[in-house]
């Protein structure tokens, strides 16, 4: 399977490990594996910079001066997208709305600084929050322009037909992987979110005939109209042979919405850590897990069944302000000061 478009390089020749879970697996009496994207080798890591592979090679192409692209305010993808905008000396704008903006620098926030992007949030007025996003957007374009800035505009979560390559180049990536470990027939979990990791997972496996299961699990409502409208306009571009009729995404276990703390995606992010020492975040991995838990409970997994689950990365996001405190109050108890 070549690739559909051409990129740079930002992940290292090898492919990022994909590991036995042997506690968890003893634990829980299925067979568990975790793919780790949260290894990728520039800015902290993360699965974006599979999709920034081949955007940035586009915004170079196009000889942007500044990428700009939007998110929430502990965006990873907008922190990988300053992490590569930096490596290639273009300037990286992130454009947010949020209403609970106190002026304290945590997580990925603290992190865009460091790597030089400018973020500018919108004070949320209340009317809707993509309409205000767009708003701001077109006002900070217009003003780089007026400087003379090249603009090279990134959608939220790099997804897009361009971003959704990065993870249609890692269906055969995972699906080798697989083979190798005599787990073929595994279910891949992946959180949903932009959808453009999921969708670029769907068509890469579907492509090349993969007996890799795919299931998503939403971690914000999930707008399925626009997501088959996403397919479709792949399935046009790359000229695609095959329908979306078998897309499986689990939408009971979004909990709050979107990066809200939530004590059982805690508690997910805390089994994972001490059965295996592997950190979860607390938005997209760490509640992708949480979910499959759930599905364990209510036997949706059975017995014996064979798991990958895809780290997509954002440790940056468990010291976020709104994490951190969360976490902090529960694990106060393990500090012993003694005189």
């Amino acid at each position: 399977m070549d690739t559909l478009k051409p990129k740079l390089t930002l992940l290292e020749p090898q492919p990022t490990p994909l590991q036995y879970l042997s506690g968890l697996s003893q634990e829980l009496f299925r067979e568990m594996y975790i793919k780790r994207d949260d290894l990728t080798p520039l800015g902290g890591g993360g699965n974006k910079l599979r999709k920034l592979e081949y955007l940035m090679f586009e915004a170079l192409n196009e000889q942007a001066t500044t990428i700009i692209t939007v998110g929430g305010i502990q965006t990873n993808h907008g922190r990988l997208t300053a992490a590569a905008a930096a490596k290639y000396g273009l300037k990286c704008i992130i454009v947010t709305v949020d209403d609970e903006y106190d002026g304290h620098l945590s997580g990925n926030l603290l992190l865009d600084g460091l790597f030089g992007a400018r973020v500018i949030v919108k004070k949320n007025d209340g009317r809707d929050k993509d309409t205000q996003l767009s708003e701001t957007v077109k006002q900070v374009m217009e003003q780089e322009l007026q400087k003379g800035e090249r603009i090279y505009f990134i959608p939220m979560g790099g997804s897009d037909l361009t971003g959704m390559l990065g993870y249609y180049d890692c269906a055969k990536e995972l699906d080798a992987q697989a083979q190798e470990h005599q787990i073929n027939g595994a279910t891949v979990y992946t959180a949903v979110g932009s959808m453009g990791t999921y969708l670029g997972l769907y068509c890469g496996l579907k492509a090349i005939h993969s007996s890799l299961k795919l299931t998503g699990i939403a971690i914000m409502p999930l707008d399925k109209d626009k997501l088959h409208h996403y397919f479709l306009q792949a399935k046009e571009a790359y000229g695609f042979t095959f329908d979306d009729s078998d897309m499986h995404i689990e939408t009971d276990y979004v909990r709050k919405g979107y990066n809200d703390p939530d004590k059982q995606v805690r508690h997910a992010i805390g089994l994972m850590a001490r059965h295996e020492g592997l950190l979860l975040d607390p938005c997209y991995t760490g509640k992708m897990f949480a979910g499959v838990l759930d599905m364990i409970k209510e036997k949706k997994i059975k017995l014996g069944s064979q798991l990958i689950l895809l780290h997509t990365g954002g440790m940056p996001g468990l010291y976020a302000a709104a994490h951190y405190t969360k976490f902090e109050k529960e694990l106060a108890d393990t500090v012993t000061v003694i005189e």
